[in-house]
């Protein structure tokens, strides 16, 4: 039976970072995830040689750029709401709620993965569409939703959260690293993320995810063998 993972971040390159293996692992088993971005990256200029670019420049650049990575992690789709980059508190609550409220119930997932609320670097951006999503599956017009997902971070450790289902990128890290090429206007925040992408970077080895919601229950303390264990 197909499932499906709706993954919902602020930029392009966040999906690359933090769920590569995760996408890729789920597309190979037939799923077809969804992405959505709450910003075309527009902002992005100190992170390559792209300084010259108007934001609208470069924000055509990156979605062109996340269509590429898309191909590469096996993303079934992708949609940008547009909002400008590094503004996302700014934004009405909710209308942007609703909207992503629109995109779940367009692609009925079972499973959200999106930013801890702590935006796992305290990004203002990241941190805002943790909330907008996290209040898109509470609404209760999301039904298909059963798991909410959140990025693994110190604060959520710190808390005693901890990873419910923990992925080894090294078999996947030929790809990950292809995707990551991808996003080339970002590619100095890539490097000192990863290091040169060339040789396997061990202290980047796991993506984790804490199981921060199920079926109206807050953070169900198990471990997962998938993020599918308990659908209905």
């Amino acid at each position: 039976m197909s499932r499906s993972t709706a993954f919902i971040f602020a930029h392009p390159d966040d999906e690359t970072f933090l769920c590569a293996s995760l996408i890729k692992r789920l597309a190979e088993q037939g799923e077809a995830p969804v992405l959505l971005l709450a910003t075309r990256g527009d902002a992005g200029k100190k992170n390559g040689d792209v300084g010259h670019l108007s934001n609208e420049e470069l924000g055509a650049q990156r979605e062109r750029e996340m269509i590429n990575a898309a191909n590469i992690l096996g993303l079934g789709k992708v949609e940008h709401l547009g909002y400008p980059d590094g503004k996302l508190k700014e934004i009405e609550a909710s209308t942007f709620t609703e909207r992503v409220i629109d995109f779940i119930r367009e692609h009925r997932p079972e499973v959200v993965v999106t930013f801890p609320e702590d935006g796992g670097n305290f990004h203002p951006d990241h941190m805002t569409i943790s909330k907008i999503a996290t209040s898109a599956v509470l609404s209760g017009r999301c039904p298909s939703v059963q798991k909410l997902y959140y990025i693994a971070s110190n604060t959520l450790k710190e808390n005693g959260h901890h990873p419910s289902i923990t992925l080894d990128t090294e078999p996947y890290w030929a790809m990950k690293a292809e995707a990551l090429r991808a996003h080339a206007s970002q590619i100095y925040a890539i490097k000192r993320y990863f290091g040169d992408l060339e040789s396997f970077p061990e202290n980047r080895r796991y993506e984790s995810f804490v199981l921060a919601w199920e079926r109206g229950a807050w953070y169900p303390s198990r471990l997962e063998q998938w993020i599918y264990d308990g659908i209905i």
